[in-house]
């Protein structure tokens, strides 16, 4: 009996510490932005997030986060389809270069893209003589965003690729299918599930991305000023209400996000 309490209240301890842990972590800072952007009421919650500058940063990040998605989702399918499919010199190396966005401070991704695509790189005068403008302008914050985001798509759709089994594929070419109705009716549903959990990560991460974009963006309000950088700027400008109403359009932004990815995967289980 004395052991049973003992088990139990070491279970207990357990939870308790892990569920502070993520209280701490995760639950007071989100409460605290909450708090903050509606400090001054609602009145002065809603001239923050309908203040020109913001709104326009707002809308700015969701259009450009959407076509970073759009782009990994192709080009990620595409990635995690040659990898899982094909055996060839180097795809070790190349797997583990995928998750590279995640272990790189994204400073020093958005510095390799200045580096590499900047005035005074050979592809930026190039860019420049057929009257293309890549650094400081939106190209730059979609090719920032994409660096980012790129993990998150290719691993969502690998696992689903290595599940799947040859002999879905063999039967569907014996019953005379070719193979371009085999990938649409076999092999994308399977997919499926992967890369819409990967392109809404990918989306929501985007929304938030600073460091990478910061570097390259330019940063004119209107045209270039995504809403992290605009968040930063009100945070040095010592308003913390304007940075915590925008902070929170952005998290509610991503909870649906993340609620939807949830069910994706709960329906893509139970089929």
């Amino acid at each position: 009996m004395t052991a049973l309490i003992r088990h139990k209240g070491w279970k207990w301890g357990f939870r308790s510490t892990i569920l502070l842990y993520f209280c701490i972590l995760i639950v007071f800072p989100i409460f605290g932005v909450y708090v903050q952007s509606f400090s001054d009421g609602w009145g002065a919650f809603a001239e923050s997030l309908s203040d020109p500058i913001a709104w326009k940063a707002v809308v700015l990040t969701l259009k450009l986060g959407l076509i970073s998605a759009l782009i990994n989702v192709v080009i990620g399918t595409m990635v995690a389809w040659v990898l899982t499919k094909y055996r060839f010199p180097g795809r070790t190396l190349l797997n583990s270069l995928v998750d590279l966005p995640f272990a790189l401070p994204t400073a020093v991704g958005g510095l390799m893209i200045l580096l590499l695509l900047g005035p005074g790189s050979w592809i930026g005068l190039a860019a420049e003589r057929i009257g293309v403008e890549i650094v400081f302008h939106q190209p730059a914050i979609v090719i920032a965003m994409v660096f980012v985001t790129f993990p998150f798509v290719i691993r969502s759709v690998q696992p689903l690729l290595e599940e799947m089994e040859p002999s879905q594929e063999e039967a569907a070419y014996t019953m005379g299918a070719s193979k371009a109705r085999t990938f649409f009716r076999v092999i994308l549903p399977a997919m499926l599930p992967g890369i819409i959990s990967g392109g809404m990560l990918a989306f929501s991460r985007a929304l938030a991305e600073f460091g990478a974009v910061v570097l390259v963006a330019g940063n004119i309000p209107g045209r270039t000023l995504v809403a992290s950088v605009f968040i930063y700027g009100e945070v040095e400008s010592d308003n913390p209400v304007g940075a915590a109403a925008v902070s929170v359009l952005l998290l509610t932004l991503s909870f649906i996000v993340l609620w939807l990815m949830n069910r994706v995967q709960q329906r893509g289980r139970r089929s």
